[in-house]
C-alpha cells in the first residue's frame, strides 16, 4: 500500500535530481509528477487534467496580450526614448547615467514587466555607453542588473498574474498590480541614492545641459510610449475594464504607436515580433501546466499542511517565522527561476503567512521581489547573466560589486515585509 510520505519523498527528490541532470524545468516538473502518480496509485489521466486545466484560466489570457505589447514596444524604439526622456529628469545628478538607468529601468518596467526585457532593451543601449563615458564596466553592470527588478512587481507584471493563479483565483490581479506600485517606486529611489554615492566616491561625470526646446521634444515623444503604463493602470482602477482587458487594450494601443505614429520598423517585422512572443508564451504556459500536475501532487499528500506545522514547531514568533521564510525563498531563487519557484512555493506557503495575519496581496508582492533578487544572483540568475553578457563581465567580478546594491534590495524586502501598509495602502484605497 503506497505511503505518504515515501510519495513526498519521491516527488520532490525525483524533481530535484532532473534539476541537477539539468533536464528543464517544466518536464522536471511533469515527470516528477508521474512518477510519483505512478507510486501513489493516481490514475494518470488525472496528471494530464489537471495539466489542461492549469491553462484553462481566464486571467491567463492577460499573459500574451502583455507579452506582445511588451514585444512591440522593446522593438519600436520605445527603449531609446524613455532613455532619453530620464536623461532629460535626472541626467544632470552626479553619475548622471546610472539616474538616467535606474528611472529608464522604471518606465519600461511598467510597459514590459519583464526584468529580462529590461535588462537586455535598456541594458543594450546603456552599458556601452556608461562605459564609453568613464564608468566602470562592473557598475553600469551592476545598476542595470538590480534596476530591471522593478520590472516584475512595477505593474504590469505577468509574475502577478501566475501569483493570483497559484493563489488558487482567489487574489484580486487589480489588488496585486496596485500594491507592487510603491515597493517598485521605493527599490528605484533606492537604488538611485546607492548609486549617486558611489558615483560621487568614484567621481563619476554629470550629464550634459539639455536645452529647453529639446528637452520638450524628448518629453513628447516619450509621452505616447508612457500612456500604455497610464490606459493599463487607469483602465483597471476606473474600472472600464479588468486587468485582461486592459492587456488588450494596450496590445492594440502598442501596435498602432509603434507602427504608426513611431514608424521606426516597418508592419512586416510583426510576424517575427508575433513568433517571438509565440515562444516565450509558450514556455510559461507549458510550466503553467506542468506546475499545475505538480501542486496536485503537493496537495493531495497535504505538503502544504505538514510545511505549515513544521515552521510553526520551529517558532510561534512571527518575525522570526517570516525572516525564515524569507531566507528560504532568497536561497531557493539562487538555483530556481521566478516563475516555476512561484507555482510551487505560493500553495505551500501561503497558507503559512495568513496563518500570521498577513494579507494574500502583500506576500504576492513580498514572493515576487524576494525571488526578483534571485534573477541577479548566481548560478541561475537569467538577468544577471544577461547583463553580464552585454557588458563582457565575468559572473566573478560581478558578484562583489553587487553586494552593496544586494544590501538595498534586502532592505526593501524588509520593509515591505514588515511594514504592510506600503503594499495595501494603494489598493486599499482604490479598490
Amino acid at each position: 500500500m503506497p505511503v505518504a510520505s515515501t510519495a513526498i519523498a519521491i516527488l520532490l527528490i525525483s524533481f530535484f535530481v532532473l534539476l541537477i541532470l539539468k533536464v528543464p524545468v517544466t518536464f522536471s516538473l511533469a515527470l516528477s509528477s508521474v512518477l510519483t502518480a505512478l507510486y501513489y496509485q493516481v490514475p494518470l489521466m488525472t496528471i494530464v487534467l489537471k495539466m489542461v486545466k492549469g491553462i484553462e484560466s481566464s486571467s491567463l489570457m492577460a499573459i500574451p496580450f502583455f507579452i506582445v505589447a511588451g514585444e512591440i514596444m522593446g522593438a519600436g524604439g520605445i527603449s531609446r526614448r524613455l532613455i532619453e526622456l530620464a536623461n532629460v529628469m535626472v541626467g544632470r545628478v552626479r553619475g548622471g547615467m546610472a539616474q538616467v538607468n535606474i528611472l529608464a529601468s522604471m518606465f519600461f518596467g511598467g510597459i514590459s514587466g519583464s526584468a529580462v526585457a529590461d535588462v537586455s532593451s535598456i541594458g543594450a543601449i546603456l552599458i556601452p555607453m556608461m562605459k564609453d563615458n568613464g564608468y566602470d564596466d562592473d557598475y553600469s553592470v551592476a545598476v542595470t542588473v538590480t534596476s530591471s527588478c522593478q520590472g516584475v512587481i512595477i505593474p504590469p507584471s505577468h509574475n502577478m498574474i501566475i501569483y493570483s493563479l497559484a493563489a488558487g483565483g482567489g487574489v484580486s490581479v487589480g489588488r496585486l498590480f496596485l500594491g507592487g506600485m510603491v515597493p517598485g517606486v521605493i527599490l528605484g529611489v533606492g537604488l538611485m541614492i546607492l548609486s549617486y554615492f558611489i558615483a560621487v566616491k568614484r567621481g563619476y561625470p554629470k550629464g550634459d545641459k539639455i536645452p529647453f526646446k529639446e528637452k520638450v521634444k524628448i518629453s513628447m515623444n516619450a509621452f505616447f510610449g508612457l500612456m500604455t503604463a497610464v490606459i493599463i493602470m487607469g483602465g483597471v482602477l476606473s474600472g472600464v475594464f479588468t486587468a485582461t482587458e486592459s492587456a488588450a487594450v494596450a496590445c492594440l494601443y502598442a501596435f498602432v504607436i509603434t507602427f504608426f505614429v513611431y514608424r521606426e520598423i516597418p508592419l512586416k517585422r510583426m510576424g517575427g515580433i508575433l513568433y517571438s512572443a509565440l515562444k516565450t508564451l509558450a514556455l510559461v504556459l507549458s510550466l503553467i501546466a506542468a506546475a499545475k500536475a505538480f501542486g496536485h501532487m503537493l496537495a493531495l499528500l497535504q505538503v502544504p499542511a505538514l510545511a505549515t506545522n513544521a515552521l510553526l514547531t520551529i517558532t510561534q514568533n512571527k518575525t522570526l517565522l517570516l525572516l525564515l521564510i524569507l531566507v528560504l525563498i532568497l536561497l531557493l531563487g539562487c538555483i530556481m527561476d521566478m516563475a516555476p519557484l512561484i507555482l510551487i512555493l505560493t500553495p505551500i506557503l501561503l497558507p503559512v503567512v495568513t496563518s500570521l495575519g498577513m494579507d494574500p496581496v502583500q506576500f504576492g508582492v513580498v514572493l515576487i521581489l524576494a525571488l526578483a533578487i534571485g534573477l541577479c544572483t548566481p548560478p541561475v540568475g537569467s538577468a544577471l547573466f544577461v547583463g553580464c553578457a552585454i557588458g563582457k563581465v565575468s559572473i566573478e567580478k560581478m558578484t562583489k560589486s553587487l553586494l552593496p546594491f544586494y544590501g538595498v534590495m534586502v532592505i526593501v524586502l524588509l520593509l515591505i515585509t514588515f511594514i504592510p501598509g506600503i503594499v495595501m495602502f494603494v489598493p486599499n484605497l482604490f479598490l
